[in-house]
């Protein structure tokens, strides 16, 4: 399904429950909720996006701590878990997504190679869970899309399924 589609779709499934989302980006500096904004009607969804590109960003606007950024980086699934949960407790949503990736083209090293993106989610009442996905190095702007799709994919199935088994820790 195209970005675009799963946007729509993640839009609908909260929309039918009842809830708010907001993402926390760094990777894609703002690729989602950009796409989930460009659909009409998305305001009585979508509460507000954290663009969060430097360290510093996310520790001041999404809590973050210095010592996790510390021990595992940036990339890593312990941050993208704190970003998750820091924009749940920062916002109205009950649904938020987080992305901290390597896009590329630099900036890649063997144990986290260009393409690497954790995932972050958080659900209102439950634990914030991550997956990770390594893209195949086709250029920035690729890694970068499929990330969004990755993202908007993964938010959907929280809610269609729900946490736990259902989603990679």
């Amino acid at each position: 399904m195209s970005s675009g589609g799963l946007a729509d779709a993640l839009l609908q499934a909260c929309l039918r429950r009842g809830i708010m989302l907001a993402t926390a980006e760094s990777c894609t500096g703002g690729m989602i909720i950009a796409a989930l904004t460009d659909i009409a009607g998305s305001s009585a969804v979508v509460d507000r996006g954290f663009i969060t590109y430097s360290n510093e960003a996310k520790m001041q606007m999404l809590g973050v701590s210095a010592a996790t950024l510390e021990a595992h980086g940036a990339v890593s699934r312990e941050t993208a878990i704190e970003m998750a949960g820091g924009a749940l407790a920062r916002s109205r949503a009950a649904l938020t997504l987080s992305v901290t990736g390597i896009a590329g083209p630099g900036g890649g090293s063997v144990q986290k190679p260009v393409g690497l993106v954790w995932f972050g989610l958080a659900l209102a009442g439950q634990p914030p869970v991550a997956e990770r996905q390594v893209f195949e190095d086709k250029g920035r702007d690729f890694i970068r899309r499929e990330t969004v799709r990755h993202a908007l994919g993964f938010g959907l199935r929280a809610l269609d399924k729900g946490l736990g088994s259902q989603v990679a820790n």
